[in-house]
């Protein structure tokens, strides 16, 4: 698949990485990385290593906070609402207008809006971890240290213990 071949989302994170990681690009899957499982599946990984993103609708104003965390691991509802603020659930029109993505290929890079982003500090016990490229067939390889630099995020432990 050429980049002009590309789904719009997926282009956009191509551009984002070709900006910031030259060389690097974006792998097409030929199954559904739609959770951390079928990526981890896939890849032939670990699910820890895969780099899930879940959204989450802030209460207050309505914007979209994004919480990039390992994939063996789940959001601890409380702790993240003490530091984003009291939250919903954001659904699958939601998340595609405020991410521009669909649920399953949400990337930490390239939102359509501006996102609240949460990137959680359990996944840094990896040294190459696996994203989502803006659809569930297409993900890109990054490490802890690229995401925490390429997006900004909040470093915080939102991990269920």
């Amino acid at each position: 698949m050429t980049t002009s071949e590309l789904p719009a989302g997926v282009q956009r994170v191509s551009d984002e990485l070709a900006r910031r990681a030259p060389g690097r690009t974006v792998t097409m899957l030929a199954d559904s990385a739609r959770t951390a499982a079928d990526a981890a599946a896939a890849l032939g990984c670990g699910v820890g290593e895969i780099a899930k993103t879940i959204v989450f609708r802030r209460v207050a104003d309505d914007a979209a906070v994004v919480v990039i965390l390992s994939g063996d691991h789940r959001v601890d509802t409380a702790r993240l609402t003490v530091i984003a603020g009291e939250l919903g659930k954001a659904n699958a029109d939601f998340v595609r207008e405020r991410t521009g993505f669909v649920i399953g290929g949400v990337s930490p890079l390239g939102h359509a809006e501006q996102s609240v982003l949460v990137l959680d500090v359990g996944l840094d016990r990896f040294d190459t971890v696996w994203a989502a490229a803006g659809h569930p067939h297409a993900v890109f390889d990054t490490s802890y240290s690229e995401l925490a630099a390429w997006t900004g995020a909040a470093l915080v432990d939102v991990a269920e213990r």
